[in-house]
């Protein structure tokens, strides 16, 4: 099985993709999931939200403009090591190159190393790191994971620099078709996923999202993100817990589409085991 994800190799993606599908796959980096759509790709495995630095917005754009449903998610636990080239001391760090949802993780680790260091966001974190050993930088580190340190040849000079030991990424795990209900477990270890936008009025998001509470469904998430080529109009990204498989579910999706003129259904998929015992 061939499985996309973004950045570079050592990113925290790839190690997802890995966690989520086995070790048997074979990793592809990209930069779009077009490669999913055609087939190159069997699955696609993407970050969408962190504990710690909240929802990464432009993944969230993706899901609406690719053809994609939802499979499966998988929280995936994020450790950020400081490494440098071979030999270079912490003192003579003056630059810090990562990603930028990195970077927001260990916002209070980075403060403490002084004004003297110039924090610079980057595309990605192993990339960060590749950067690094190419350039052979003597005074710049790059935030990333232990794997990248040891996939690119660097040394690690700080282990565990987020900010919170809770730090963890959600990844979803992308298909060019939706989970078969037959595959679903039952509907307490499930969510699923949608989004809709409605003219803007007063009261329309109370009436959509009553839809859901007439019927006691548990919503897990709301998200709002702009509408293209609509100015001051929203999108709404909303996870509930349940299948679509369920009638109060099904009730809910078809109160809500009587009132919305965008509706995208993105799939129903088995809940990820440790928000089950989050919740628990």
């Amino acid at each position: 099985m061939r499985v996309a994800y973004q950045g570079e190799p050592g990113a925290y993606s790839e190690a997802a993709a890995f966690a989520f599908e086995g070790h048997d796959i074979i990793t592809v980096p990209v930069t779009t999931f077009d490669g999913v759509e055609s087939g190159a790709c069997d699955r696609a495995v993407v970050p969408v939200e962190n504990s710690l630095a909240g929802s990464i917005h432009r993944n969230y754009d993706l899901l609406l403009t690719h053809k994609l449903y939802i499979i499966g998610e998988h929280n995936h636990r994020v450790s950020h090591c400081l490494i440098v080239n071979p030999g270079v001391r912490l003192e003579d760090v003056r630059r810090i190159y990562s990603h930028p949802q990195a970077l927001a993780q260990c916002e209070g680790s980075l403060r403490a190393l002084g004004s003297q260091v110039q924090v610079i966001a980057s595309q990605d974190t192993a990339g960060s790191a590749r950067i690094l050993r190419d350039e052979g930088w003597r005074d710049v580190a790059a935030l990333a994971s232990e794997h990248a340190a040891e996939l690119y040849g660097l040394e690690i000079l700080w282990r565990g620099m987020e900010d919170d030991s809770s730090n963890y990424t959600r990844f979803l795990s992308l298909a060019r078709e939706p989970l078969p209900l037959e595959m679903l477990p039952e509907p307490a270890e499930c969510k699923t996923s949608i989004a809709f936008a409605g003219q803007n009025e007063p009261g329309l998001l109370y009436r959509c999202l009553s839809a859901f509470a007439l019927r006691n469904v548990d919503l897990c998430k709301i998200e709002s993100r702009p509408l293209r080529s609509v100015p001051w109009q929203y999108i709404f990204y909303i996870d509930f817990a349940g299948h679509v498989g369920e009638l109060r579910c099904q009730r809910a999706l078809d109160h809500l589409g009587e009132m919305t003129m965008l509706y995208r259904m993105f799939g129903s998929y088995p809940r990820s085991a440790d928000n089950l015992k989050t919740r628990a």
